[in-house]
């Protein structure tokens, strides 16, 4: 493993065209297991000026809830705060094309009396976990999603004044011996007001940086090197400037690219699908794994067939930081946790409506929500069981 390397991660905002995407669809997969716990649903969202596309299989009452469910896309539009002329939640046209789910993929999918709940499909998943931050997350990530996050906090409450919704960060971070040692750069591009510069821009979003990261890690940072809007002027964002679809941020959502990812977005999907709900379990199990010891660093992959209950494989590589045979942990993992679609479901509690908090800022390095669920997959309550391995 290299010890001294430059490393670079990117986030964006809940107002990113994308994110506003990943919002709606979020919001769709709430409203049906809302309704119905074991609701199916698969929903793609496009935004573009003063539009919204939903399209996507749901078995639910997709007809009966139209008008209810185009009331909430314009509720998450508001939530995020637009209302610019050419993206507005009052104005926005929303077209509704959700249909039933086809027959073929819920025969495969469902129980029955001789076989188990299957994967909703076929593919890899991927976790990972490091003791980068007291999160467990690569620190360029979540870096970049807090200062984001900071910003958003300022523009609603209003103490950030002049920023408007759709975002962006990227901070590459200088390690030694493997560890973070400092920010070389910083990038933050963020829409605004009208009649703001840059160096205005720089002034109101400073305090976000600076609360996001540790002082010392920016210790050397030179004005040279942090970048605020360095094209000049964005006025005109959000799904206004650039059209937005749902899953186009996966890199953002997982782990920066410190991690592989197995290519499945998250987004519109309920928890039979294995692309989110799998790889929620293989962050909890590596973040379990890292936070008892075993390993500064833990990658974990599973993968699935589609109708299949039972994962097909099980893979950890902790980078050569463990102190424990990487062999003995696989082994131990599916005794440790049911990795079936409806172990993992029932286990991280995911026939919940929680998944809209998660369209923005990252499925993982959040705080488990005790009282709504969200965010089970972070919890520490397999470190007693994966410690007894040592």
């Amino acid at each position: 493993m290299r010890k001294d390397y430059i490393f670079t991660s990117e986030s964006v905002s809940e107002g990113h065209p994308d994110k506003v995407s990943d919002r709606i669809s979020d919001m769709v997969v709430d409203h049906f297991i809302a309704k119905d716990p074991y609701a199916r649903v698969a929903c793609e969202t496009l935004t573009t000026t003063n539009k919204v596309v939903l399209a996507g299989e749901v078995r639910g009452p997709v007809d009966q809830d139209k008008e209810e469910i185009i009331q909430k896309v314009r509720d998450c539009i508001q939530d995020i705060g637009y209302e610019q002329e050419g993206f507005h939640w009052k104005n926005v046209d929303v077209e509704y094309y959700l249909h039933g789910q086809s027959a073929d993929i819920a025969m495969g999918v469902d129980s029955s009396s001789n076989k188990d709940e299957g994967a909703g499909d076929q593919g890899i998943m991927f976790g990972y976990a490091c003791t980068e931050t007291p999160e467990l997350m690569p620190a360029p990530i979540y870096y970049s999603h807090k200062i984001l996050e900071l910003m958003a906090v300022g523009r609603k409450d209003g103490t950030l004044k002049g920023l408007e919704p759709d975002s962006k960060s990227q901070v590459t971070l200088e390690y030694k011996d493997g560890k973070p040692y400092k920010v070389k750069s910083v990038v933050i591009s963020t829409q605004h007001a009208e009649g703001l510069s840059p160096a205005d821009v720089k002034l109101i979003v400073t305090p976000a940086l600076k609360q996001s990261i540790p002082a010392e890690l920016l210790i050397d940072l030179n004005d040279e090197e942090y970048y605020v809007n360095p094209t000049g002027n964005f006025v005109i964002g959000g799904p206004d400037g650039d059209t937005g679809l749902t899953g186009r941020k996966i890199i953002v959502d997982t782990y920066g690219g410190a991690a592989p990812h197995g290519g499945g977005a998250f987004s519109g999907k309920d928890p039979t699908k294995v692309d989110r709900s799998a790889a929620y379990a293989a962050r909890y199990l590596a973040k379990n794994i890292v936070a008892a010891g075993l390993s500064s660093q833990c990658t974990i992959q599973l993968s699935y067939a589609i109708g299949v209950a039972k994962p097909l494989s099980i893979y950890v590589n902790t980078q050569g930081t463990n102190n424990i045979d990487e062999a003995k942990i696989e082994a131990a993992i599916p005794e440790i946790m049911n990795l079936t679609p409806r172990g993992i479901r029932e286990k991280l509690q995911l026939n919940t409506p929680i998944y809209q908090a998660t369209a923005a800022y990252g499925h993982f390095g959040r705080s488990h929500d005790i009282q709504t669920g969200a965010f089970s997959w972070e919890a520490l309550d397999l470190v007693s069981d994966f410690k007894s391995l040592a």
